[in-house]
C-alpha cells in the first residue's frame, strides 16, 4: 500500500528569484506541477517589489542586489519562508544567509524532490496549513499533531523518532541515507556522527512493533518496506 497525504500546497504562493532563465523556468514548472502557485523574477529589485508570498526561493548571486541583502530586507518586513538556493557552498556563505533570515540553504545542483521536501518543512514550521496525514500500510502519521498509530494503536514517539519516521514515510520505498535522515530529523546542516541514528532506529522498530516496516539497505541507508502481516 502506498502513502496517502491529506493537506496540499494548493493556494500556497512561491516566488522564485533566479536570474538564470532556464533554471527559473524549470523551478516554476516543477512547483506548479507539485500544486503550488509559482512565479519567477530575475532581479533583487523585482523580488522586493513582488506581491507577498508564502515562500521565496532566493538565488544569492543576483545581477543587481546581493541575495543576502534581499534576504535581510525580506525578513525585516515579513515572516515569509525563505530558502537560499545558490551555487555558493562554503560554510561561511551558509552561515551568513541563515543569520540574515534564511530558513534553509540548498546548494546547486539539487533534485526537485529534495527542494519540495525542504519547502514543505519550512512552510510547516513557518505557517502550518492544517492536518496532514501520511499513511503506509498500518502506519499513520499526523504531521500537525505528531500522533502516530500502527493498526489503529497509538504509538508514543520522541521528537527525533517522529522526525526519522516522517522522513521515511514521505516517500516509502525510497532509500534514505543516514546523512539525509539526520539532516531532516536533527538539523538541516548536520555534520555530526551518523551512528547515533542506529539507537533511534532500534527504538523506533520496537515501538512500532510491525516487522519489516523499517528496512535496512546495507551500505545505503533505510526505507519503509511493504508490511505483509500485522499482529
Amino acid at each position: 500500500m502506498g502513502t496517502q497525504a491529506t493537506g496540499s500546497p494548493e493556494g500556497m504562493r512561491v516566488l522564485v528569484v533566479e536570474d538564470d532563465r532556464s533554471i527559473a523556468d524549470s523551478l516554476v514548472r516543477g512547483l506548479r506541477q507539485a500544486g503550488y502557485t509559482a512565479e519567477g523574477v530575475r532581479t533583487g529589485r523585482a523580488a522586493l517589489a513582488a506581491p507577498s508570498s508564502d515562500a521565496v526561493l532566493l538565488d544569492l548571486g543576483l545581477p543587481d542586489i546581493d541575495g543576502v541583502d534581499v534576504c535581510r530586507r525580506l525578513r525585516a518586513r515579513s515572516d515569509v519562508a525563505i530558502i537560499a538556493v545558490t551555487a555558493r557552498g562554503e560554510e561561511a556563505d551558509r552561515v551568513v544567509a541563515l543569520d540574515e533570515g534564511a530558513d534553509d540553504y540548498l546548494v546547486k545542483p539539487f533534485g526537485l524532490a529534495e527542494l519540495l521536501a525542504r519547502l514543505r518543512a519550512v512552510l510547516r514550521r513557518r505557517r502550518p496549513v492544517g492536518p496532514e496525514i501520511l499513511r503506509h500500510g498500518p502506519l499513520a502519521l499526523d504531521l500537525r499533531t505528531h500522533l502516530v498509530t500502527v493498526g489503529g494503536r497509538p504509538v508514543a514517539l520522541t521528537p527525533k523518532e517522529f522526525g526519522i519516521l516522517e522522513c521515511l514515510a514521505a516517500d516509502p520505498g525510497r532509500v534514505m541515507s543516514r546523512q539525509q535522515i539526520l539532516e531532516r530529523a536533527w538539523d538541516a546542516h548536520w555534520y555530526g556522527p551518523t551512528k547515533v541514528l542506529d539507537v533511534h532506529i532500534a527504538a523506533l522498530r520496537r515501538k512500532l512493533g510491525a516487522p519489516g516496516l523499517i528496512e535496512t539497505v546495507y551500505g545505503h541507508g533505510f526505507r519503509l518496506g511493504a508490511v505483509q502481516e500485522y499482529p
